[in-house]
């Protein structure tokens, strides 16, 4: 601000006025008249009305209306009147995107827990599931061995009997051929 105000001409203090910050934005309503905001405003509004008078070549103008009650002229009250509504604006765009980020937080948190409850369900459901195929497997391997074994003793049986039937057979073919010549 101090380099602002040693530059020689009056467009210049305004471009490098119109670089610097005025400090840190308001939070607060209580904040927004700070002694850094209104040395910014004071110093802009100089500058502008020194480059007005050197763009219309008109002396300095000692009718500017003092009706302020902080004791600015009406330049100043109007420029700090905009800044306000600005600032204003600015505020209340603030303030609706945090409410926009905050809804967004909870949507976020409720979709997590959402998507764990389903996700414990699931891992519950997979466990029940693979402790059915461990028993399911158990009783398979019991009944396969069971099965064997009554397959090999089925077997064993079935196999005598049936060469058993099958001598028998024989024999009686032979018997019946021998019984019972050929007719002519």
């Amino acid at each position: 601000l101090l380099e602002a105000e040693k530059l020689s001409s009056p467009t210049e203090k305004a471009l490098a006025n119109q670089f610097l910050a005025p400090g840190r934005t308001p939070t607060v309503a209580s904040e927004r008249n700070s002694a850094t905001k209104m040395v910014h405003m004071q110093t802009k509004a100089r500058c502008t009305g020194q480059m007005r008078e050197e763009l219309l070549g008109t002396p300095p103008s000692h009718a500017l209306l003092w009706k302020s009650a902080r004791g600015l002229p009406l330049d100043e009250r109007q420029s700090a009147a905009e800044l306000d509504a600005v600032l204003q604006h600015h505020h209340n765009l603030q303030e609706k995107l945090a409410e926009d980020m905050l809804n967004l937080a909870r949507n976020l948190k409720n979709n997590s827990l959402a998507a764990q409850s389903i996700i414990k369900q699931d891992n519950q459901t997979l466990s029940q599931s693979m402790r059915q195929a461990d028993l399911n497997f158990e009783k398979l391997k019991t009944e396969s061995e069971r099965l064997e074994q009554h397959t090999k003793k089925s077997v064993n049986w079935l196999l005598w009997i049936m060469l058993i039937l099958v001598s028998f057979t024989f024999i009686s073919m032979i018997l019946f051929i021998r019984i019972f010549p050929r007719l002519r």
